[in-house]
């Protein structure tokens, strides 16, 4: 059975190699595009503008990859509907719970991402990028998330429709629909379809029958339907279909969506203003070196396939619309470690422990197993040997790769000053980690540069500093005299 591809299974130095579209080796060293991620740490070979090197553990926040993969993706969609004749438009939204951190959401609203929210802070996010002009006025914001009535959230959306017109609220239930209605604002909403349903190998449960929390079953989106349809105030305009975004099979993806699209080709018979269909959890994103996947021809799959159903029920075909977290940013968010020491400890491979943790920096491989590139900074072009990788926690689940893994994992053998990066971890990990809060040991948090790139190609840089012991001692309630 294959594995995840993790980083180089060799014991052969690196030569100059291209691992992925973004990252390379280069006379021994790693470069992410044309930044020596070697300089950021111990400095040697050009400076590109840094100055002095920052040390490890180290987060990096590379912004030119979320402008690019919202660029790419528009003009995949674009043309796929060039090529399959398709009439409606794409609209990329960016689900802010991937990373909400400012720099992150300027960059997607920068490249012209919509926004999906799911939280009332979200409303107060995006009354700032309002007021900074990065959120603009034919810019969609979506609501996610539960808003019943006298609920924070819900009076929130309310007020923030004064500042941002183009809001949108999709609806999870009934009870959501009242404080929209009594506002005597003008509310175009969108409904939530309880979809969640598809695993690997056994297609898709039938719609509304899978055990989720989200959405609501057809008899209650119809009658959510026909409420909003007698309101004089509100306007349905978007289907919302939620399947997950780690379908990694273009035509089971797109087969999988057929259902969702059926609902939404009879509610449009009945509700002529309806015109959006969103697919939901985004698309799959390559946190591994193996990953393939074919965005163009996904795309085409699904407008042939909303052609073929909204054509047997006589409609127009729907735009677009993803909520793209994970594939905006899973590949923009790095973080390096320094081995401190390597350690035989009688154990089958020789443990690499590192001077930060994995499993409070990348939650995911502790609670999900999940796995993550990782490849050393330097070093490249030295023999390697097959390894295990320790953090400095006394947790026994601070251990890359994760426990139940089969993927092999193969640094230098020479560890004297060397440095290993993990590699497209921006979705989720930081989040899930907690920004400026205070991890599992006591560990303080890392120093952060944000890295961007002028059109001439020169990068700037802006060094975020780590937390020190003090502050993790204020943060959990001790006098730091």
């Amino acid at each position: 059975m294959a594995h995840p591809v993790i980083g180089w299974e060799q014991t052969a130095p690196v030569p100059n190699h291209q691992f992925n579209d973004f990252l390379s080796s280069r006379d021994g060293r790693l470069y992410y595009e044309d930044l020596d991620l070697t300089q950021l740490i111990i400095g040697g070979g050009l400076d590109q503008g840094l100055g002095e090197p920052v040390g490890s553990p180290l987060e990096i926040v590379y912004l030119p990859k979320i402008r690019q993969k919202v660029r790419d993706l528009n003009t995949i969609f674009e043309n796929a509907a060039r090529d399959t004749g398709y009439a409606g438009r794409f609209h990329y939204a960016y689900a802010s719970k991937a990373n909400t951190a400012e720099e992150v959401v300027h960059a997607a609203l920068q490249a012209g991402a919509h926004y999906e929210m799911s939280s009332q802070v979200d409303t107060q996010i995006v009354r700032i990028m309002c007021q900074s002009g990065h959120l603009l006025p034919d810019r969609m914001v979506l609501a996610n998330g539960f808003k019943p009535a006298g609920s924070a959230y819900a009076d929130s959306l309310v007020q923030l429709k004064r500042t941002h017109d183009n809001l949108l609220p999709i609806l999870e239930d009934l009870t959501e629909l009242a404080p929209f209605v009594e506002s005597g604002l003008q509310f175009d909403v969108g409904l939530r379809l309880k979809c969640y349903g598809y695993r690997h190998g056994q297609g898709t449960a039938p719609v509304d029958s899978g055990n989720t929390r989200f959405g609501m079953e057809i008899e209650d989106l119809t009658d959510a339907a026909a409420i909003i349809a007698a309101a004089p105030n509100l306007h349905l305009k978007m289907l919302h279909a939620m399947l997950g975004s780690q379908i990694t099979s273009e035509q089971e993806f797109a087969d999988a969506l057929r259902g969702t699209a059926e609902v939404y080709a009879r509610l449009r018979q009945s509700h002529s203003e309806l015109c959006i269909f969103n697919f939901g959890g985004g698309l799959p994103a390559p946190m591994t070196l193996d990953f393939a996947f074919d965005y163009g021809l996904f795309a085409r799959l699904m407008m042939e396939m909303l052609t073929e159903v909204c054509g047997r029920y006589i409609v127009q075909v729907p735009d677009i619309m993803g909520e793209m977290g994970r594939y905006t940013v899973t590949e923009h968010g790095a973080h390096f470690f320094k081995v401190l020491s390597v350690k035989d400890n009688g154990s089958t491979l020789p443990w690499y422990i590192i001077d930060g943790s994995i499993m409070t920096s990348f939650p995911d491989t502790w609670a999900l197993s999940e796995h993550f590139t990782v490849l050393p900074l330097n070093h490249l072009d030295k023999p390697f040997q097959r390894v295990q990788l320790g953090g400095i926690t006394c947790d026994s689940d601070d251990v890359y790769p994760p426990k139940p893994s089969q993927s092999p994992l193969y640094l230098p053998m020479d560890a004297k000053d060397l440095y290993v990066g993990f590699f497209c971890v921006g979705a989720y990990q930081e989040m899930l980690g907690g920004v400026r809060g205070s991890k599992h040991c006591a560990l303080p948090e890392a120093h952060e540069v944000l890295v961007d790139r002028h059109e001439q190609g020169q990068y700037t840089f802006r060094v975020m500093p780590g937390q020190t012991s003090d502050d993790v001692l204020r943060n959990l309630g001790y006098a730091v005299t």
